[in-house]
């Protein structure tokens, strides 16, 4: 709970306390000089007149020092049973705190006193279980992305090991076959790098934070740039990136992590966009803002799979199949970078397109 409400509770639980005894002692006070001052006053006097003289007269001489005895009686005996009550509700207190840690799906049931209490109780259950869920679905995502990515390094290593092996057994092979297997061999040798960046990825994912190392950078420039790398593989699908946006945009950020956000986002829409298509991308730039769009035509996506593309190790195909993505992990670390620059990434689909749109403050 949040120490607001944690010094709230313990406000409401005193005044509680302190209210009780208060009303109780008055109560009971109240009761006794009702019955003894007002119905039995003169039964009680006579009877210790007729047995004790001294002591009727000693106790009129002493009445309201015996008066104050008694209250202080009273207060002292209502103070403990409250006290005690309270102290067994902290005992409840406590046995809930740790059936949270124990036992989170058990709900946790309070006294109608603590009705808050075990309201706030309840929604830190809550989201302990959700988060241990979470943790457990991703952890087994993980485990199950590296399986088949170990599993997929094998084929083309297989391959680069058994092309080179005829290269250097087969002394007569011709030029044009020499060729063509050394160019299979640096395919597969370039998957095996690209399996091996993804590990990398998913090792190292979250086991440190991003560092910003701030400068000012021309995003026109650096998309450009990203751009002219990414033409080898956008060739291969028949596919154009078209770029809309000034000469020049300067804004200050990291260049590197920035980068590395826009590349992820032009290599996913690559990866996902239908042969011989177009990739635009469109920068806009306000006063305030940098408005970006990366749209590409790509098959339909339904609703609910376009809500878990920023979630860890989740891929839209639901196959195993790592030649036709990533580890599931490119659009998680896009969406760190930009919030870390206080930004904002959306993804939304229209008709046969998917647009990410990014919006980053100056």
């Amino acid at each position: 709970m949040k120490t607001n409400k944690i010094r709230k509770f313990k406000t409401e639980r005193a005044f509680v306390s302190m209210t009780k005894i208060l009303l109780i002692s008055l109560l009971f006070m109240a009761i006794s000089f009702f019955i003894f001052d007002n119905l039995l006053n003169d039964y009680i006097a006579k009877c210790l007149y007729d047995f004790d003289v001294v002591l009727w007269y000693k106790i009129m001489d002493y009445k309201w020092q015996i008066i104050l005895i008694f209250y202080t009686i009273v207060v002292t005996v209502t103070s403990f049973f409250v006290l005690k009550k309270e102290n067994s509700y902290m005992d409840k207190l406590f046995a809930s705190i740790e059936s949270i840690v124990d036992n989170p799906a058990e709900k946790i049931i309070l006294p109608s006193d603590l009705e808050l209490l075990e309201l706030e109780l309840n929604k830190i259950r809550m989201s302990l279980v959700q988060s241990k869920e979470k943790a457990k679905e991703e952890e087994n995502k993980k485990n199950d992305l590296i399986l088949y990515m170990a599993h997929d390094l094998k084929t083309p290593l297989t391959s680069v090991i058994g092309y080179l092996n005829i290269l250097k057994e087969e002394k007569n092979v011709s030029k044009s076959v020499h060729e063509k297997y050394i160019s299979i061999a640096l395919d597969k040798a370039l998957r095996v790098e690209d399996l091996t960046n993804q590990f990398f990825d998913i090792t190292r994912y979250n086991l440190h934070e991003m560092e910003l190392n701030k400068d000012h950078i021309d995003l026109v420039m650096l998309l450009n740039q990203l751009i002219e790398e990414s033409y080898p593989m956008s060739m291969k699908k028949g596919l154009k990136i078209k770029l809309n946006a000034n000469k020049k945009l300067v804004f200050y950020g990291d260049g590197d992590l920035l980068a590395r956000a826009f590349g992820n986002l032009i290599k996913n829409a690559i990866n996902y966009s239908l042969e011989k298509t177009t990739i635009e991308i469109i920068v806009k730039e306000t006063e305030e803002v940098v408005e970006m769009q990366f749209k590409n035509a790509t098959k339909a996506i339904p609703s609910y799979k376009l809500d878990k593309l920023f979630e860890k190790f989740y891929r839209t195909d639901d196959s195993r199949n790592s030649s036709s993505g990533g580890a599931g992990l490119g659009l998680p670390i896009t969406k760190e970078i930009i919030e870390l620059h206080d930004g904002e990434i959306t993804v939304r689909s229209e008709n046969k397109f998917i647009l990410f749109d990014i919006i980053l403050k100056k």
